[in-house]
């Protein structure tokens, strides 16, 4: 893992005839699977087992923004570009994504990819998949809409069947047109929402059921849908069609839902499962004791926070603003990340990551993130001033994912420096909570992180922060903000870019939508019963390439 990455991650940024991601060869994958004559595919006995958590959501990538349900679509698809473990971006079903301007890019695809079902991959199955995925229509499900939001004749007002912006050129070829130029947008095309989704889906009256027993286009494949036990695992199996350059080394994947981390340590201890990306609170201090060579503690793309809707009672207009500002700078983080995590995450000094190219840890007003109990107090009787406190802080969080000790560490440092109750309130699984943020009925503040989609400044300020974005669970909206991030988009060069995203922070730190916490290396480890593991730039093992010993 690299500390710092370019910011376009190896993409040719398209200038007068220069190309976008041209020509990287397919060589496909050699595996000893096949298809056996009924159709479904047989594996061996290498089968990848790792921890993973219930999808919120039916299987389809453009509903698909967590987690859980993204380590699954992302192993079951393939999309134009993939990303390599460092971040950088390579062709995969694209043969070429080229532009004169940044603004219209002519997208050729590569003969010979097939969904799981057999039907072939054209440019229609990506055309019609995000149209479908930007159409209001069909926002019950499209919770990623917020990534087609740039392509012209994209509408958060009406339901748009076809956006203006998507022509099909021939089965083979297809363009791309922006509402305005942006030299980032093919960085963003290896991203799960872009993914292509087969005719079988497009012409699916029960969208979700269809998601239940999805078709992709990648590596793996679900071959029935009684692989998936809910809230129990799912079973992934070989893709013999494959085609992409990709090197499948095992025989298939195994995703277990466990209840807790602790439980997933264990059975790695044990051999049960082999390899996790994530270290319960109990094993921080001796997994690299524990595990040894087979340890992972690396920098990633991953940011942690809590964010307090402006609905809540107290939290909204100049109140809400001394009260988050109050809530910041009563938490010591410091002492937090040392005493909980041992070194494994780091206090945060702005809204994005370290590892990506831009990052700064001296954003204007990021002072707010400093521990200073005084300055906390006094803010909080400011507020108190304009409208008396009542009733006790809440933090939500789910249960099963290894969040209890840090937040019980957050509010307890809360509820010393301002004097007021502060409580934890968790929900016993990851679904239910995402469930209630995405309806947005939850009562409390709650846990939120992000796990980038793609290197760039912009991916943790955009889907989180701006008006309407799928991510933005605490429904914030500011003009200013949106205005410097749609400048950033559409600037010229990179530093430019990184100027306005960075002015873009700025505007956070007064309005605090979201508080920051820390950066999040990626603890994990692996079993004896596995080898060549590498975890990727944000924090996910490259599945595909590990071996079963």
């Amino acid at each position: 893992m690299k500390i710092s990455k370019s910011v376009l991650g190896g993409v040719t940024v398209a200038t007068a005839s220069a190309l976008v991601l041209v020509g990287c060869s397919s060589s496909g994958s050699e595996t000893d699977t096949s298809a056996s004559t009924d159709g479904s595919t047989s594996t061996g006995d290498a089968i990848i087992i790792t921890n993973g958590s219930e999808p919120q959501n039916p299987l389809i990538p453009v509903a698909t923004n967590e987690t859980g349900g993204g380590k699954i679509v992302d192993a079951l698809w393939a999309g134009l570009v993939y990303y390599d473990g460092d971040g950088a971006a390579h062709n995969e079903v694209a043969e070429s994504i080229t532009s004169d301007d940044s603004q219209t890019f002519t997208v050729t695809l590569k003969e010979g990819w097939t969904f799981t079902d057999g039907t072939p991959v054209l440019a229609h199955n990506f055309v019609d998949a995000w149209n479908w995925g930007a159409d209001l229509a069909n926002a019950e499900l499209a919770y990623n809409s917020y990534f087609f939001e740039q392509i012209e004749g994209f509408s958060w007002d009406e339901s748009v069947p076809e956006m203006s912006g998507l022509e099909v050129v021939d089965d083979l070829t297809f363009t791309i047109t922006l509402a305005n130029a942006n030299a980032e947008f093919p960085l963003s095309l290896g991203y799960s929402a872009f993914y292509p989704m087969p005719d079988s889906f497009l012409e699916a009256e029960d969208k979700a059921a269809w998601g239940a027993a999805p078709v992709g286009n990648g590596i793996y494949t679900l071959a029935d849908a009684a692989d998936w036990q809910h809230d129990v695992q799912i079973e992934l199996g070989v893709n013999p069609d494959y085609m992409g350059e990709r090197e499948l080394a095992n025989d298939g994947l195994k995703i277990v839902f466990y209840a807790t981390q602790d439980a997933a340590y264990a059975d790695l201890l044990a051999g049960n499962v082999d390899v996790i990306d994530g270290i319960p609170d109990s094993a921080i201090a001796t997994f690299e004791t524990d595990l040894g060579d087979r340890a992972v503690n690396q920098p990633a793309a991953i940011f942690q926070s809590f964010t307090i809707p402006e609905r809540l009672e107290h939290f909204s207009g100049e109140e809400g603003n001394l009260r988050r500002q109050a809530l910041s700078m009563s938490i010591n983080r410091d002492e937090i990340t040392d005493v909980i995590y041992q070194g494994t995450r780091t206090p945060a000094s702005d809204f994005t990551s370290p590892v990506i190219s831009g990052w700064s840890d001296s954003v204007p007003g990021s002072e707010v993130l400093e521990y200073n109990p005084e300055k906390a107090a006094e803010l909080w009787a400011e507020a108190d001033a304009i409208n008396a406190w009542t009733g006790t802080f809440q933090l939500g969080y789910n249960a099963d994912g290894g969040h209890q000790t840090w937040v019980d560490a957050v509010v307890n440092s809360i509820k010393n420096t301002l004097g007021i109750e502060a409580e934890g309130a968790p929900y016993p699984t990851f679904a239910e909570f995402r469930t209630d943020i995405s309806n947005g009925v939850i009562e409390t503040a709650f846990r939120t992180g992000w796990q980038a989609d793609y290197p760039s400044l912009e991916n943790f300020l955009g889907p989180l922060y701006y008006t309407g974005a799928g991510s933005n669970d605490g429904d914030y909206s500011s003009e200013a903000f949106d205005t410097l991030i749609d400048e950033g988009r559409t600037a010229s060069d990179p530093e430019t870019a990184i100027e306005k995203f960075q002015e873009a922070q700025e505007v956070l730190f007064q309005d605090l939508p979201a508080i920051p916490l820390w950066y999040s290396n990626v603890t994990g480890g692996y079993a004896e019963t596995v080898s060549n593991v590498v975890f990727d730039w944000h924090s996910v093992p490259l599945f595909y390439e590990i071996t079963k010993n």
